[in-house]
């Protein structure tokens, strides 16, 4: 058991390129799963069976865990199984017999255009972190980058000329992004002509701001700005996303700029009211209204 682990975590970030977060919580997904195993004297793949998986998902439940944690620990059990069932460890997934829980498609937290505003213009952590964070909140709001992908980005990622960044997004696919006005602006103020090496959002230290830091520094600012909830980077990527839709943008062209690969993705981080919806119908739709009115 222990050994088949290892290789579909190996075969996880080494063949399917998956990201590191996924990689680490499909280990620990697997590791409670092989403790669970290991307490009814249970270590190899061969006998689990449906019986076993239900059990399993139970005890979960009565646990109190999460709805999405326990339909991500089915998850990771049915596609460590069919990874051994690929390499010929295993003749059957039993896992394919076990429905996962339905989960709940709760909307995303996401700004009005006033709340927004505000927040990518309230003021910094301190006077030296200012144009930092200004960049940073502009760089969410204007290109709805995830919070990984804004940490990780170089200063050769960005082409200030043609107002792009270039993002290794999920499964390390890369996409280009266009860069709005305001945020080119934060970026030629937070970093001086030179040569394009380094992080583009780094500490006193010179190293790349941690995901943790990045998120402190977009909370503080929704504070700041008076917003009556807790705002996240994610937040400003659905507001991103929000805005582009609400003013007319193609769900499809978001969807690249988001980088997902999935359109049904695309439109649970998008909100449009009803006003904004009818509006939009009624422009485009050639039978909406009658000539001349």
């Amino acid at each position: 058991m222990d050994k088949g682990v290892e290789a579909f975590v190996r075969h996880l970030s080494a063949v399917r390129d998956a990201s590191p977060q996924t990689v680490r919580a499909y280990a620990a997904d697997l590791r409670d799963f092989r403790t669970f195993l290991a307490e009814r004297g249970i270590g190899r793949p061969e006998d689990v069976d449906v019986p076993l998986l239900r059990a399993y998902l139970a005890r979960l439940k009565q646990s109190g865990k999460s709805r999405t944690t326990i339909g991500r620990r089915a998850s990771a059990i049915r596609s460590f199984l069919s990874f051994l069932v690929r390499e010929g460890r295993l003749s059957a997934n039993p896992a394919r017999l076990v429905s996962s829980p339905k989960i709940p498609k709760n909307l995303p937290a996401y700004l009005t255009v006033d709340e927004a505003f505000r927040v990518v213009e309230a003021p910094g952590s301190s006077e030296k972190s200012l144009d930092r964070d200004r960049a940073i909140l502009e760089l969410f709001y204007s290109s709805g980058l995830r919070v990984g992908e804004l940490a990780a980005l170089s200063r050769a990622d960005v082409d200030m000329a043609r107002g792009l960044v270039r993002v290794l997004g999920k499964g390390r696919k890369e996409r280009i992004v266009p860069i709005g006005e305001k945020a080119r602006i934060a970026l030629e103020k937070l970093l001086p002509a030179g040569p394009d090496k380094g992080a583009v959002f780094g500490g006193r230290d010179g190293r790349p701001l941690s995901e943790r830091t990045i998120r402190r520094i977009v909370t503080r600012a929704g504070l700041a700005a008076g917003v009556s909830r807790r705002i996240a980077p994610h937040a400003l990527r659905h507001t991103f996303a929000t805005h582009l839709l609400e003013g007319g943008a193609d769900l499809r062209a978001i969807q690249e700029l988001l980088g997902h690969a999935s359109l049904s993705t695309t439109q649970r981080y998008t909100h449009v009211n009803i006003d904004g919806l009818m509006a939009v119908y009624d422009r485009a739709h050639p039978r909406a209204r009658e000539k001349g009115k």
